[in-house]
């Protein structure tokens, strides 16, 4: 279990997570992406008060996930492991766009935000890495 925790700077992880998740709601707002996205995946946009809180909790959860990861391998000096990791994901993640017929705006969209949240949650390592 140390390899999942010595070293790691929880203060980047909490960081990289928080704000990657503050992207992704201006990333799918009306402001950038949003409504073309929903046309795509064929859903309606709504409210801020009619948010899908379960699907935003699990939203956090996995950001929290994905940006211990990318601190775990900060540590490793393997930044490049989940630079990878997340690549990879991120084409499977097309791949079931595919499969759902979401259109091609929509998978670019989703596929363009795992990327920027990995960056984010990269520079918050390497902002707060040792603290």
């Amino acid at each position: 279990m140390g390899e999942l925790t010595n070293g790691v700077s929880w203060l980047a992880v909490i960081v990289g997570a928080v704000v990657s998740f503050l992207a992704g709601w201006l990333w799918y707002s009306p402001k950038l992406f949003g409504p073309k996205w929903a046309d795509g995946v064929g859903v309606e946009m709504g409210t801020a008060g009619e948010m899908p809180v379960p699907a935003m909790a699990t939203q956090i959860v996995g950001l929290l996930l994905m940006s211990w990861f990318v601190g775990v391998t900060a540590v490793a000096n393997a930044l490049l492991t989940v630079i990878l990791a997340t690549v990879a994901f991120t084409v499977l993640a097309y791949s079931g766009g595919l499969f759902t017929r979401k259109s091609a705006y929509a998978r670019n969209v989703d596929a363009g935000y795992w990327i920027v949240s990995l960056v984010i949650m990269i520079v918050c390592q390497g902002i707060f890495r040792g603290m």
